[in-house]
């Protein structure tokens, strides 16, 4: 079968601000505050609040997550974020005294295959449980519902992957009224790989991209072509989500293995290292 390439125009990555319920703040490793009341209750001992902080779990204690995890949470502007291996989780939260309190928790709705299937049932049992919390410098500690789950500063744990020489695959879809995750991402699998030289490759879900990127930073315009080839219709259908997301200008943004882009046109893809 002979193979055509179809230029698609000037590509350019973009930034989101916000994954899922909320996303890393910029204060790293370090507390945005350490009063020692908060909601006007007292924190025993005082201590920093985690807010303005991700953290993902590194050993739990007693009931192991269903599909191994890792429990990734973010702290932000009174909001928790949480994420075992399945759905994303968020809502609002308070430290009151030494219980963490999640208040209206809502969750994506997709629905995991295999051992993860139990992931979500293992987080919402430890947040609505009101776990004990305790910060110690980079690490945070949650117990409830006989489970102590140990988790580290995601800025330590896992350090920003360059966006150049690394490979991403395509984890989700945003579109202006929401953010996609399906079965049919995960199958189609599609990657994108820029070269520190500059040259584009990886996959839209069912044809091959090729291509130069220019530029450095968040900003890089892309000359992106594809084959042309048929796949099964839900394929196609990610792979068309995809170049319209490589289509126009855009800014990127890592956070630790996760690559968020955004274009003007209102689509957008997450990404995570291979």
């Amino acid at each position: 079968m002979s193979v055509k390439l179809v230029w698609f125009g000037p590509v350019v990555l973009l930034a989101l601000l916000g994954v899922a319920a909320c996303s890393d703040g910029d204060s790293g490793s370090k507390s945005t505050t350490t009063s020692t009341t908060v909601s006007g209750m007292p924190i025993p001992g005082g201590g920093p609040v985690p807010m303005g902080r991700t953290f993902i779990s590194t050993k739990v204690d007693g009931t192991p997550i269903p599909g191994g995890g890792p429990l990734t949470i973010t702290f932000k502007d009174g909001r928790i974020g949480a994420d075992a291996g399945c759905n994303s989780h968020g809502g609002a939260v308070t430290f009151d005294n030494n219980k963490l309190t999640v208040s209206g928790l809502s969750s994506t709705l997709m629905a995991c295959g295999d051992d993860r299937q139990g992931a979500d049932g293992w987080l919402s049992g430890l947040l609505d449980a009101k776990p004990t919390w305790q910060v110690d410098g980079d690490m945070l500690t949650l117990q409830g519902n006989n489970v102590t789950v140990t988790l580290q500063d995601k800025k330590v744990a896992q350090p920003d992957k360059p966006i150049k020489g690394t490979t991403w695959i395509v984890t989700g879809l945003i579109t202006p009224d929401a953010q996609i995750r399906s079965q049919a991402i995960d199958d189609a699998k599609p990657t994108l790989t820029i070269a520190e030289d500059g040259a584009v490759s990886g996959s839209a879900g069912c044809n091959r991209m090729i291509g130069t990127a220019t530029g450095a930073g968040a900003d890089l315009t892309f000359q992106i072509g594809t084959t042309k080839m048929l796949c099964a219709p839900e394929v196609m259908e990610v792979e068309q989500a995809v170049l319209k997301a490589l289509d126009g200008k855009a800014t990127a943004t890592v956070d630790a293995n996760v690559l968020t882009l955004r274009n003007a046109n209102g689509s957008g893809l997450t990404l995570r290292a291979e």
